[in-house]
Protein backbone atom coordinates (compact mmCIF):
# COMPACT_ATOMS: atom_id res chain seq x y z
CA UNK A 1 0.00 0.00 0.00
CA UNK A 2 1.36 3.43 -0.93
CA UNK A 3 2.24 5.73 1.94
CA UNK A 4 2.31 9.52 1.99
CA UNK A 5 5.21 11.35 0.42
CA UNK A 6 6.19 13.46 3.43
CA UNK A 7 9.90 13.84 4.31
CA UNK A 8 11.41 10.55 5.42
CA UNK A 9 14.68 9.88 7.21
CA UNK A 10 16.25 6.43 7.20
CA UNK A 11 18.98 6.16 9.84
CA UNK A 12 21.39 3.78 11.58
CA UNK A 13 21.94 1.62 8.53
CA UNK A 14 24.84 0.36 6.48
CA UNK A 15 24.78 2.44 3.30
CA UNK A 16 25.95 0.78 0.10
CA UNK A 17 26.20 2.88 -3.05
CA UNK A 18 28.54 1.48 -5.72
CA UNK A 19 28.14 4.66 -7.81
CA UNK A 20 30.31 6.58 -5.34
CA UNK A 21 32.16 3.71 -3.60
CA UNK A 22 30.15 4.19 -0.41
CA UNK A 23 30.00 1.38 2.14
CA UNK A 24 29.56 2.62 5.70
CA UNK A 25 27.07 3.49 8.40
CA UNK A 26 24.83 6.51 7.92
CA UNK A 27 21.43 7.67 6.81
CA UNK A 28 19.33 8.95 3.91
CA UNK A 29 16.94 11.90 3.92
CA UNK A 30 14.15 11.81 1.33
CA UNK A 31 12.18 14.93 0.45
CA UNK A 32 9.77 15.62 -2.45
CA UNK A 33 10.51 12.21 -3.95
CA UNK A 34 14.25 12.73 -4.29
CA UNK A 35 17.30 12.09 -2.13
CA UNK A 36 18.06 15.28 -0.20
CA UNK A 37 21.02 13.97 1.81
CA UNK A 38 22.81 10.64 2.07
CA UNK A 39 26.00 9.66 3.78
CA UNK A 40 27.81 8.76 6.99
CA UNK A 41 26.95 12.04 8.71
CA UNK A 42 23.20 11.98 8.11
CA UNK A 43 21.24 11.50 11.36
CA UNK A 44 18.22 12.73 13.30
CA UNK A 45 19.45 16.31 13.25
CA UNK A 46 18.81 16.38 9.51
CA UNK A 47 15.10 15.57 9.84
CA UNK A 48 12.76 18.50 9.09
CA UNK A 49 9.66 19.04 11.21
CA UNK A 50 7.03 16.37 10.63
CA UNK A 51 9.41 13.94 8.97
CA UNK A 52 8.92 10.21 9.34
CA UNK A 53 12.01 8.74 11.00
CA UNK A 54 12.69 5.07 10.32
CA UNK A 55 15.38 3.31 12.34
CA UNK A 56 17.07 0.78 10.03
CA UNK A 57 19.51 -0.56 12.62
CA UNK A 58 21.05 -3.80 11.44
CA UNK A 59 19.84 -3.27 7.89
CA UNK A 60 21.40 -2.21 4.59
CA UNK A 61 20.20 0.75 2.54
CA UNK A 62 21.02 0.55 -1.18
CA UNK A 63 19.81 1.98 -4.47
CA UNK A 64 16.65 0.21 -5.65
CA UNK A 65 17.31 -2.74 -7.93
CA UNK A 66 16.85 -2.43 -11.70
CA UNK A 67 15.82 -5.63 -13.44
CA UNK A 68 17.06 -5.42 -17.01
CA UNK A 69 15.12 -8.38 -18.45
CA UNK A 70 11.55 -9.21 -17.45
CA UNK A 71 8.52 -10.36 -19.42
CA UNK A 72 5.25 -8.61 -18.60
CA UNK A 73 2.19 -9.89 -20.42
CA UNK A 74 0.52 -6.61 -21.29
CA UNK A 75 -0.58 -6.11 -23.97
CA UNK A 76 -1.89 -9.49 -25.10
CA UNK A 77 -0.95 -11.93 -22.33
CA UNK A 78 -2.37 -10.42 -19.16
CA UNK A 79 -3.30 -13.90 -17.94
CA UNK A 80 0.43 -14.51 -17.40
CA UNK A 81 1.37 -11.17 -15.85
CA UNK A 82 0.13 -7.59 -15.74
CA UNK A 83 1.97 -4.40 -14.92
CA UNK A 84 0.09 -4.31 -11.63
CA UNK A 85 1.04 -7.85 -10.58
CA UNK A 86 4.60 -7.63 -11.91
CA UNK A 87 5.20 -4.36 -10.09
CA UNK A 88 3.89 -5.75 -6.81
CA UNK A 89 6.19 -8.75 -7.21
CA UNK A 90 9.11 -6.46 -8.05
CA UNK A 91 8.49 -4.26 -5.02
CA UNK A 92 8.47 -7.34 -2.77
CA UNK A 93 11.87 -8.24 -4.21
CA UNK A 94 13.44 -4.79 -3.75
CA UNK A 95 13.20 -3.96 -7.46
CA UNK A 96 12.25 -0.34 -8.14
CA UNK A 97 12.58 -0.42 -11.95
CA UNK A 98 11.54 -3.11 -14.43
CA UNK A 99 12.82 -3.13 -18.00
CA UNK A 100 10.09 -5.01 -19.83
CA UNK A 101 10.61 -7.01 -22.99
CA UNK A 102 8.84 -6.38 -26.33
CA UNK A 103 7.46 -9.94 -26.59
CA UNK A 104 3.90 -8.63 -26.49
CA UNK A 105 0.81 -9.02 -28.67
CA UNK A 106 1.13 -6.91 -30.73
CA UNK A 107 4.94 -6.81 -30.65
CA UNK A 108 6.33 -3.56 -29.23
CA UNK A 109 7.75 -2.44 -32.55
CA UNK A 110 5.97 0.90 -33.01
CA UNK A 111 5.54 4.15 -31.11
CA UNK A 112 1.88 3.51 -30.31
CA UNK A 113 2.63 0.29 -28.43
CA UNK A 114 5.52 1.92 -26.55
CA UNK A 115 3.14 4.71 -25.55
CA UNK A 116 0.53 2.17 -24.42
CA UNK A 117 3.09 0.37 -22.24
CA UNK A 118 4.20 3.62 -20.59
CA UNK A 119 0.65 4.86 -19.98
CA UNK A 120 -0.62 1.52 -18.71
CA UNK A 121 2.36 1.13 -16.41
CA UNK A 122 1.98 4.68 -15.09
CA UNK A 123 -1.68 4.00 -14.26
CA UNK A 124 -1.34 0.57 -12.66
CA UNK A 125 2.26 -0.12 -11.54
CA UNK A 126 3.86 0.80 -8.21
CA UNK A 127 7.43 0.68 -9.57
CA UNK A 128 9.08 2.32 -12.58
CA UNK A 129 8.51 0.56 -15.91
CA UNK A 130 10.63 1.18 -19.00
CA UNK A 131 10.11 -0.75 -22.24
CA UNK A 132 12.64 -2.15 -24.64
CA UNK A 133 11.43 -2.02 -28.23
CA UNK A 134 11.75 -4.70 -30.88
CA UNK A 135 14.95 -4.79 -32.90
CA UNK A 136 13.18 -6.03 -36.04
CA UNK A 137 9.58 -5.56 -37.17
CA UNK A 138 7.34 -8.31 -35.89
CA UNK A 139 10.42 -10.17 -34.59
CA UNK A 140 10.80 -11.45 -38.14
CA UNK A 141 14.54 -10.75 -38.19
CA UNK A 142 14.32 -9.14 -41.61
CA UNK A 143 13.56 -5.41 -41.34
CA UNK A 144 14.77 -3.03 -38.63
CA UNK A 145 12.35 -1.00 -36.57
CA UNK A 146 12.42 2.81 -36.48
CA UNK A 147 15.08 3.34 -33.81
CA UNK A 148 14.78 7.12 -33.73
CA UNK A 149 11.00 7.22 -33.37
CA UNK A 150 10.94 4.43 -30.80
CA UNK A 151 13.68 6.06 -28.74
CA UNK A 152 11.75 9.35 -28.80
CA UNK A 153 8.62 7.48 -27.68
CA UNK A 154 10.43 6.14 -24.62
CA UNK A 155 12.17 2.87 -25.55
CA UNK A 156 15.39 2.48 -23.56
CA UNK A 157 17.00 -0.23 -25.73
CA UNK A 158 16.30 -2.59 -28.61
CA UNK A 159 15.97 -6.37 -28.58
CA UNK A 160 14.09 -9.22 -30.21
CA UNK A 161 13.57 -10.75 -26.78
CA UNK A 162 14.26 -14.49 -26.69
CA UNK A 163 14.86 -14.60 -30.47
CA UNK A 164 18.23 -14.22 -32.16
CA UNK A 165 18.69 -12.21 -35.34
CA UNK A 166 20.31 -14.81 -37.55
CA UNK A 167 20.77 -12.54 -40.57
CA UNK A 168 24.22 -10.99 -40.12
CA UNK A 169 23.48 -8.17 -42.56
CA UNK A 170 20.41 -7.11 -40.58
CA UNK A 171 22.42 -7.16 -37.36
CA UNK A 172 25.20 -5.17 -38.97
CA UNK A 173 22.72 -2.48 -40.04
CA UNK A 174 21.11 -2.47 -36.60
CA UNK A 175 24.45 -1.93 -34.87
CA UNK A 176 25.30 0.85 -37.33
CA UNK A 177 22.02 2.66 -36.68
CA UNK A 178 22.41 2.04 -32.95
CA UNK A 179 25.75 3.83 -33.09
CA UNK A 180 24.22 6.78 -34.94
CA UNK A 181 21.20 7.07 -32.61
CA UNK A 182 23.16 6.40 -29.43
CA UNK A 183 21.06 3.38 -28.42
CA UNK A 184 21.89 -0.03 -26.98
CA UNK A 185 21.32 -3.31 -28.83
CA UNK A 186 20.45 -6.19 -26.50
CA UNK A 187 20.72 -9.57 -28.19
CA UNK A 188 19.77 -13.11 -27.22
CA UNK A 189 22.80 -15.10 -28.36
CA UNK A 190 21.72 -18.52 -29.57
CA UNK A 191 22.07 -19.99 -33.03
CA UNK A 192 18.63 -21.61 -33.42
CA UNK A 193 19.84 -24.08 -36.02
CA UNK A 194 22.68 -25.30 -33.83
CA UNK A 195 20.49 -25.42 -30.73
CA UNK A 196 17.93 -27.38 -32.73
CA UNK A 197 15.30 -29.06 -30.59
CA UNK A 198 17.50 -29.14 -27.50
CA UNK A 199 15.63 -28.74 -24.22
CA UNK A 200 18.53 -28.76 -21.74
CA UNK A 201 22.31 -28.47 -21.71
CA UNK A 202 23.99 -30.97 -24.00
CA UNK A 203 26.09 -33.45 -22.09
CA UNK A 204 26.13 -36.60 -20.00
CA UNK A 205 23.15 -35.61 -17.84
CA UNK A 206 20.92 -34.91 -20.84
CA UNK A 207 21.86 -38.32 -22.26
CA UNK A 208 21.03 -40.07 -18.98
CA UNK A 209 17.68 -38.29 -18.79
CA UNK A 210 16.92 -39.17 -22.40
CA UNK A 211 16.53 -35.51 -23.39
CA UNK A 212 17.84 -33.69 -26.46
CA UNK A 213 20.66 -31.34 -25.52
CA UNK A 214 21.48 -27.86 -26.79
CA UNK A 215 25.25 -27.31 -27.01
CA UNK A 216 26.85 -24.28 -25.39
CA UNK A 217 28.46 -23.72 -28.79
CA UNK A 218 25.07 -22.47 -30.02
CA UNK A 219 25.53 -19.50 -27.70
CA UNK A 220 29.23 -19.01 -28.33
CA UNK A 221 28.94 -19.09 -32.13
CA UNK A 222 26.30 -16.35 -32.17
CA UNK A 223 28.19 -14.23 -29.66
CA UNK A 224 31.43 -14.55 -31.63
CA UNK A 225 29.64 -13.42 -34.78
CA UNK A 226 28.16 -10.44 -32.95
CA UNK A 227 31.57 -9.37 -31.62
CA UNK A 228 32.89 -9.30 -35.20
CA UNK A 229 29.95 -7.08 -36.19
CA UNK A 230 30.49 -4.76 -33.23
CA UNK A 231 34.12 -4.36 -34.30
CA UNK A 232 32.92 -3.62 -37.84
CA UNK A 233 30.29 -1.03 -36.87
CA UNK A 234 31.26 0.52 -33.54
CA UNK A 235 27.75 0.02 -32.14
CA UNK A 236 26.90 -0.48 -28.45
CA UNK A 237 26.05 -4.11 -27.72
CA UNK A 238 24.74 -6.05 -24.71
CA UNK A 239 24.61 -9.84 -24.56
CA UNK A 240 21.22 -10.53 -23.02
CA UNK A 241 21.94 -13.74 -21.11
CA UNK A 242 25.33 -15.44 -21.15
CA UNK A 243 25.46 -18.88 -19.58
CA UNK A 244 28.70 -20.69 -20.43
CA UNK A 245 32.46 -20.47 -20.10
CA UNK A 246 33.00 -20.18 -23.87
CA UNK A 247 30.98 -16.95 -23.93
CA UNK A 248 33.12 -15.48 -21.17
CA UNK A 249 36.27 -16.08 -23.19
CA UNK A 250 34.71 -14.26 -26.15
CA UNK A 251 33.60 -11.32 -24.00
CA UNK A 252 37.04 -11.06 -22.43
CA UNK A 253 38.73 -10.79 -25.81
CA UNK A 254 36.18 -8.21 -26.97
CA UNK A 255 36.80 -6.07 -23.88
CA UNK A 256 40.56 -6.31 -24.35
CA UNK A 257 40.04 -5.11 -27.92
CA UNK A 258 38.22 -2.04 -26.61
CA UNK A 259 34.77 -2.90 -27.98
CA UNK A 260 31.68 -1.30 -26.44
CA UNK A 261 30.19 -4.57 -25.21
CA UNK A 262 28.50 -5.56 -21.97
CA UNK A 263 26.62 -8.62 -20.76
CA UNK A 264 24.03 -9.97 -18.35
CA UNK A 265 23.62 -13.29 -16.61
CA UNK A 266 20.39 -14.44 -15.01
CA UNK A 267 20.22 -15.12 -11.31
CA UNK A 268 19.14 -18.67 -12.22
CA UNK A 269 22.38 -19.41 -14.06
CA UNK A 270 24.41 -17.92 -11.20
CA UNK A 271 22.79 -19.98 -8.44
CA UNK A 272 21.58 -23.18 -10.13
CA UNK A 273 23.04 -25.79 -12.48
CA UNK A 274 21.78 -28.58 -14.71
CA UNK A 275 21.78 -31.08 -11.83
CA UNK A 276 19.01 -29.09 -10.13
CA UNK A 277 16.64 -30.25 -12.87
CA UNK A 278 16.62 -33.57 -11.00
CA UNK A 279 13.57 -35.67 -11.85
CA UNK A 280 12.48 -33.54 -14.83
CA UNK A 281 11.52 -30.37 -12.92
CA UNK A 282 9.97 -28.25 -15.64
CA UNK A 283 10.16 -25.06 -13.55
CA UNK A 284 13.92 -25.29 -14.25
CA UNK A 285 13.51 -25.56 -18.00
CA UNK A 286 15.03 -22.27 -19.15
CA UNK A 287 16.38 -20.56 -22.25
CA UNK A 288 19.35 -20.62 -22.36
CA UNK A 289 19.37 -23.90 -20.42
CA UNK A 290 21.05 -24.33 -17.07
CA UNK A 291 24.68 -25.34 -17.60
CA UNK A 292 27.26 -27.29 -15.59
CA UNK A 293 28.50 -26.40 -12.11
CA UNK A 294 31.83 -25.36 -13.63
CA UNK A 295 29.99 -22.94 -15.91
CA UNK A 296 28.07 -21.55 -12.93
CA UNK A 297 31.24 -20.94 -10.96
CA UNK A 298 32.87 -19.21 -13.93
CA UNK A 299 29.82 -16.97 -14.35
CA UNK A 300 29.95 -15.94 -10.68
CA UNK A 301 33.67 -15.19 -10.98
CA UNK A 302 32.89 -13.08 -14.05
CA UNK A 303 30.36 -11.04 -12.07
CA UNK A 304 32.87 -10.61 -9.26
CA UNK A 305 35.51 -9.34 -11.70
CA UNK A 306 33.10 -7.09 -13.61
CA UNK A 307 33.34 -9.04 -16.87
CA UNK A 308 29.60 -9.68 -16.55
CA UNK A 309 28.02 -6.30 -15.91
CA UNK A 310 24.45 -7.12 -14.92
CA UNK A 311 22.50 -9.70 -12.95
CA UNK A 312 18.86 -9.89 -14.06
CA UNK A 313 15.86 -11.99 -13.09
CA UNK A 314 14.86 -13.18 -16.59
CA UNK A 315 11.32 -13.14 -15.17
CA UNK A 316 9.15 -15.22 -17.52
CA UNK A 317 5.80 -16.25 -16.02
CA UNK A 318 4.22 -19.36 -17.50
CA UNK A 319 0.88 -20.79 -16.42
CA UNK A 320 0.17 -24.33 -15.29
CA UNK A 321 -1.12 -25.49 -18.68
CA UNK A 322 2.27 -25.04 -20.36
CA UNK A 323 4.49 -26.04 -17.41
CA UNK A 324 2.78 -29.16 -16.05
CA UNK A 325 3.83 -31.16 -19.09
CA UNK A 326 6.61 -33.64 -19.90
CA UNK A 327 9.95 -31.79 -19.76
CA UNK A 328 10.51 -31.82 -23.51
CA UNK A 329 7.07 -30.35 -24.17
CA UNK A 330 6.93 -27.77 -21.38
CA UNK A 331 7.46 -24.06 -22.07
CA UNK A 332 10.76 -22.48 -21.06
CA UNK A 333 10.94 -19.82 -18.39
CA UNK A 334 10.73 -19.10 -14.67
CA UNK A 335 9.55 -16.19 -12.56
CA UNK A 336 12.21 -14.29 -10.65
CA UNK A 337 11.26 -10.77 -9.62
CA UNK A 338 10.63 -11.68 -5.98
CA UNK A 339 13.63 -13.97 -5.57
CA UNK A 340 16.42 -12.25 -7.53
CA UNK A 341 17.83 -10.42 -4.51
CA UNK A 342 17.50 -13.26 -2.01
CA UNK A 343 19.04 -15.76 -4.43
CA UNK A 344 21.86 -13.29 -5.06
CA UNK A 345 22.48 -13.01 -1.33
CA UNK A 346 23.27 -16.72 -1.34
CA UNK A 347 26.39 -15.83 -3.32
CA UNK A 348 27.28 -13.17 -0.75
CA UNK A 349 26.79 -15.47 2.24
CA UNK A 350 28.81 -18.20 0.50
CA UNK A 351 31.70 -15.79 0.02
CA UNK A 352 31.50 -16.01 -3.78
CA UNK A 353 30.83 -12.31 -4.35
CA UNK A 354 30.92 -9.10 -2.30
CA UNK A 355 27.67 -7.35 -1.43
CA UNK A 356 28.80 -4.12 -3.09
CA UNK A 357 29.46 -5.98 -6.33
CA UNK A 358 26.03 -7.64 -6.15
CA UNK A 359 24.29 -4.27 -5.75
CA UNK A 360 26.35 -2.80 -8.57
CA UNK A 361 25.30 -5.62 -10.91
CA UNK A 362 21.64 -5.41 -9.89
CA UNK A 363 21.28 -1.64 -9.74
CA UNK A 364 24.08 0.77 -10.58
CA UNK A 365 25.37 -0.86 -13.75
CA UNK A 366 21.94 -1.35 -15.41
CA UNK A 367 21.23 2.34 -14.77
CA UNK A 368 24.52 3.32 -16.39
CA UNK A 369 23.98 1.15 -19.46
CA UNK A 370 20.42 2.37 -20.04
CA UNK A 371 20.95 6.00 -19.09
CA UNK A 372 18.46 5.88 -16.21
CA UNK A 373 18.59 8.23 -13.19
CA UNK A 374 18.42 5.42 -10.61
CA UNK A 375 21.10 3.07 -9.32
CA UNK A 376 22.54 5.61 -6.91
CA UNK A 377 22.02 7.36 -3.56
CA UNK A 378 23.42 10.64 -4.84
CA UNK A 379 21.76 13.87 -3.79
CA UNK A 380 19.00 15.05 -6.15
CA UNK A 381 18.40 11.64 -7.71
CA UNK A 382 15.02 9.85 -7.46
CA UNK A 383 14.45 8.28 -4.06
CA UNK A 384 14.33 4.70 -5.37
CA UNK A 385 15.69 2.73 -2.44
CA UNK A 386 15.71 -0.79 -1.03
CA UNK A 387 16.22 -1.64 2.64
CA UNK A 388 17.69 -5.12 3.04
CA UNK A 389 17.83 -7.42 6.04
CA UNK A 390 20.84 -9.59 5.30
CA UNK A 391 20.28 -12.10 8.06
CA UNK A 392 16.58 -12.95 8.23
CA UNK A 393 15.95 -16.63 7.32
CA UNK A 394 12.85 -17.56 5.36
CA UNK A 395 11.40 -20.32 3.21
CA UNK A 396 9.75 -19.54 -0.09
CA UNK A 397 6.10 -20.56 -0.25
CA UNK A 398 4.83 -20.20 -3.84
CA UNK A 399 1.38 -19.34 -2.47
CA UNK A 400 2.83 -16.14 -1.03
CA UNK A 401 4.25 -14.92 -4.33
CA UNK A 402 2.63 -11.84 -5.82
CA UNK A 403 3.25 -12.82 -9.43
CA UNK A 404 0.20 -14.19 -11.25
CA UNK A 405 2.14 -17.35 -12.17
CA UNK A 406 3.99 -19.49 -9.65
CA UNK A 407 6.64 -21.18 -11.84
CA UNK A 408 9.54 -20.48 -9.51
CA UNK A 409 12.70 -22.61 -9.62
CA UNK A 410 13.08 -21.89 -5.89
CA UNK A 411 9.95 -23.70 -4.67
CA UNK A 412 10.32 -24.20 -0.90
CA UNK A 413 13.93 -22.99 -1.03
CA UNK A 414 15.61 -21.72 2.14
CA UNK A 415 16.96 -18.18 1.91
CA UNK A 416 18.84 -15.86 4.24
CA UNK A 417 18.17 -12.19 3.59
CA UNK A 418 15.46 -10.25 1.77
CA UNK A 419 14.09 -6.79 1.00
CA UNK A 420 12.13 -5.45 3.96
CA UNK A 421 11.20 -2.05 2.53
CA UNK A 422 11.05 -0.74 -1.03
CA UNK A 423 10.72 2.96 -1.76
CA UNK A 424 9.92 4.37 -5.21
CA UNK A 425 9.97 8.11 -5.77
CA UNK A 426 9.93 8.67 -2.01
CA UNK A 427 6.89 6.45 -1.39
CA UNK A 428 7.01 3.14 0.42
CA UNK A 429 5.51 0.62 -1.99
CA UNK A 430 6.42 -2.50 -0.01
CA UNK A 431 7.10 -3.19 3.65
CA UNK A 432 7.78 -6.59 5.11
CA UNK A 433 5.63 -7.16 8.19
Amino acid sequence: MLKDNRPTLLINARLIDPSCDLDGRGGVLIHDGVIAEAGPGVGKSHAPEGAEIIDCAGKVIAPGLIDMRAFVGEPGAGHRETFASASQAAAAGGITTIICQPDTKPVTDNSATVDFVLRRARDTAVVNIHPMAALTKGFAGEEMTEFGLLKAAGAVAFTDGARSVTNAQVMRRALTYARDFGVLIVHHTEDPNLAGEGVMNEGELASRLGLIGAPSAAEAVMLERDMRLVALTGGRYHAASVSCTESLDILRRAREAGLAVSASASINHLTLNENDIGPYKTFLKLSPPLRTEDDRKELVAAVASGLIDVIMSDHNPQDVEVKRLPFAEAASGAIGLETMLSAGLRLVHNGEIELTRLIRAMSTRPAELLGLPGGTLRRGRPADIVVIDLDTPWILDPADLKSKCKNTPFDEARFTGRAVRTIVGGRTVFEQV
